[in-house]
């Protein structure tokens, strides 16, 4: 394998990295030779990456729904008149 494997609580784990090791397992699978156990061993590997990755996707764009609530909340008070 061209990568080593991800530790299973993926604790200090970024997006960018689970990324990167998704793209070597693709790799690996696609050249054809790992075997069966690695298969299964790799297969394992990247559900567990895509569901990371999944959820960091998700936290992110729950925080640009925040930010752009604030600005638009920010906006509407700057458009207020003055009392």
């Amino acid at each position: 394998m061209s990568a080593e494997p991800l530790s299973r609580s993926l604790g200090d784990t970024t997006y960018e990295s689970a990324s990167g090791r998704l793209d070597a397992i693709v790799r690996r699978l696609d050249s054809g030779e790992a075997g069966l156990r690695e298969t299964l061993e790799l297969c394992q590997e990247a559900k567990q990456l895509v569901e990371f990755c999944a959820g960091e996707l998700d936290a992110v764009g729950k925080g640009l729904e925040e930010l752009r609530l604030d600005e638009l909340v920010s906006r509407l008070d700057g458009a207020r008149p003055a009392p």
